[in-house]
């Protein structure tokens, strides 16, 4: 039995609207050590939105 796998084509500017719109928080680490010593460490949160998704849920922007 042969199962095809479906593709959606989604255009670029819907996708950047459909995040905006939702929301999104990308987050991310680096740690940087030297022989087995951690010196380094960058921890990093973004949130990516529309100033209307944020105004709804009730933060003052």
């Amino acid at each position: 039995m042969t199962e095809q796998a479906t593709t959606l084509d989604v255009p670029l500017v819907e996708l950047v609207d459909r995040l905006l719109n939702r929301g999104v928080v990308l987050t991310g680490e680096v740690t940087i050590s030297v022989a087995g010593v951690d010196l380094i460490y960058l921890g990093l949160s973004v949130v990516l939105s529309g100033v209307d998704t944020i105004r709804r849920h009730g933060a003052d922007v």
